[in-house]
């Protein structure tokens, strides 16, 4: 997004809506109005942030909301990885030990086999459908809660605010 002033190529500006330089960092002035230089936090310092931030991070782990959100996700997807992981193993197995039932025709050409194979990819679409439907019905307003209020636990860490 970078479109050049002029004849002189030396000078870029940005007309990106979404770039926001003060946020970013760059740009800031100091008091006399000159930029402000961007200084490094200290080693200990920065160690000391990380360690408050995993604090933040172990926090909301263990909060009843992040609980709540675990907890839907297992319920929907233990079920479903049980029932399509039977239904796979059925197939192959039914495939391998009973191939005269396989071959049993259902209509013209069409046969058992085709069928079941068909409907394994039916199943993949059919469950892959209702995982997603399932996450933005019963997890995804949660989950995008608790990361707001991660980002916004984060920031005031990093910030010393406390």
């Amino acid at each position: 997004m970078e479109k050049y002033d002029g004849p002189d190529s030396g000078k870029v500006r940005f007309d990106d809506p979404w770039y926001d330089a003060l946020a970013s960092g760059w740009g800031e002035l100091d008091s006399t109005g000159a930029p402000a230089p961007t200084v490094p936090p200290a080693r200990g310092e920065q160690a000391d942030r990380t360690a408050r931030a995993a604090d933040v991070y172990l926090e909301v782990q263990r909060s009843a909301a992040f609980q709540e959100v675990r907890s839907r996700y297992r319920r929907f997807v233990v079920p479903a990885v049980a029932v399509f992981f039977t239904w796979y193993v059925g197939y192959v197995v039914t495939a391998t030990t009973a191939p005269e039932f396989m071959a049993r025709p259902v209509a013209g050409a069409v046969n058992v086999a085709m069928v079941a194979g068909l409907g394994q990819f039916l199943t993949t679409f059919l469950f892959t459908w209702a995982y997603a439907r399932h996450a933005r019905l019963r997890r995804d307003r949660a989950a995008l809660d608790l990361r707001w209020d991660t980002q916004e636990l984060t920031r005031s860490v990093a910030g010393g605010d406390r």
